[in-house]
């Protein structure tokens, strides 16, 4: 597999096109964007195409925010037009269905697999951009639906059980469903609290939030969270601390095992497959210089149990007496902001970006 992939790559850049692919980004590229570039390193490199998925003009969007893979194969992704918020796409990039006007800040989307049956869990992060591109708060939003959008139910504002006091915002970002079904809400936009309910939404505990005493506690910006079942026998949750540059490891009762430091990369939600880590990079800072949230600075990383062994759009990572030096972008941006990475059977990735210029999801073909 490994000779058959490198027997891919190098024939890929051999015969790249010299036409260069529209810039999607707000800042003039430094480089061509070559239509058969391979962006990766070491057995973890990819094929951009840009043009995967076929949306036409027919969808709005603004944001593709998150993307999972149902039981049927199909990838289901949420984005935050308020005419459009749901999108169901074959693996070849075909529409095969979309639906959802109720999410107009459409966040999270994670999958579970319930006695043989997907749900869906949705987030609206309290967040959405009217007509003239101004960001408007509203009330955030988690609820559980079939794949064709019945709500079956929504977990409320956590100050109607009291553990917010009134004023505090819930601005949930994300949802991770645990082995017994139990359901963890990461308020992410909001107080930075992990929320755990139980499967039918009863709440059990918290943890996280800011000014913990054990700063390992401490969540600043939790924008993600997962279950990590690469030791079935431990599985664990895995809150972003985005600001922090970190995943943060706990166990499924909230007791704080570690942290991950990413330096310069500020991740969205771990996605996990066979022993991999992969998430994408929403921000990152140039070597010289800084930037702010509005720039494009993004890329995607890959781990191997915790060690990083590939950055597609980023530079490659490099250990120096077994530390994790900083990794950036690259500078002709052939990823903008990595906000989620959905991986199929044949381990091609599907990124979907923020604030990239209302572009659909691209597909990494694995070379």
């Amino acid at each position: 597999m490994k000779n058959r992939r490198n027997f891919i790559k190098n024939t890929a850049l051999a015969t790249a096109a010299i036409t260069t692919a529209p810039s999607f980004g707000f800042h003039l590229m430094k480089k061509p964007v070559l239509e058969e570039e391979i962006i990766g390193h070491g057995d973890y490199q990819y094929k951009i195409n840009r043009n995967w998925a076929q949306i036409g003009t027919s969808r709005p969007l603004l944001n593709c925010h998150e993307m999972e893979m149902d039981s049927k194969g199909r990838l289901i992704m949420i984005g935050d037009h308020p005419e459009n918020n749901i999108l169901i796409f074959d693996k070849s990039g075909s529409l095969l269905d979309y639906w959802g006007t109720s999410y107009p800040g459409g966040h999270g989307l994670t999958i579970s697999d319930e006695g043989g049956e997907d749900f869906l869990y949705l987030t609206d992060s309290g967040w959405y951009m009217d007509k003239s591109g101004k960001w408007i708060p509203h009330n955030g939003r988690v609820s559980k639906t079939t794949t064709d959008g019945k709500v079956l139910f929504d977990i409320g504002h956590p100050q109607t059980i009291g553990i917010y006091k009134p004023g505090d915002p819930f601005r949930p970002t994300e949802v991770a469903i645990g082995p017994n079904g139990d359901i963890y809400v990461a308020d992410g936009y909001g107080m930075d609290f992990i929320i755990q309910y139980s499967s039918t939404g009863e709440y059990i505990r918290h943890w996280g939030g800011k000014d913990n005493t054990d700063t390992n506690y401490n969540l600043s910006n939790a924008h993600g969270v997962a279950i990590d079942y690469r030791d079935k026998d431990n599985p664990m949750v895995v809150c972003t601390s985005r600001n922090e540059q970190s995943f943060k490891f706990f166990s499924l009762d909230g007791r704080f095992i570690k942290t991950l430091h990413l330096p310069n990369m500020q991740v969205c939600r771990p996605v996990f497959d066979d022993t991999n880590l992969y998430a994408g990079v929403c921000w990152s800072q140039p070597k010289i210089g800084k930037t702010d949230w509005r720039d494009h600075t993004g890329f995607v990383t890959i781990l191997d149990g915790d060690k990083v062994i590939s950055n597609p759009g980023g530079t490659e990572p490099s250990y120096i007496n077994g530390v994790l030096q900083k990794s950036y972008q690259l500078e002709h941006k052939p990823i903008l902001h990595g906000h989620d990475v959905c991986v199929d059977e044949d381990k091609n990735l599907y990124i979907c970006q923020w604030n990239a210029n209302r572009t659909p999801p691209i597909k990494l073909q694995r070379v």
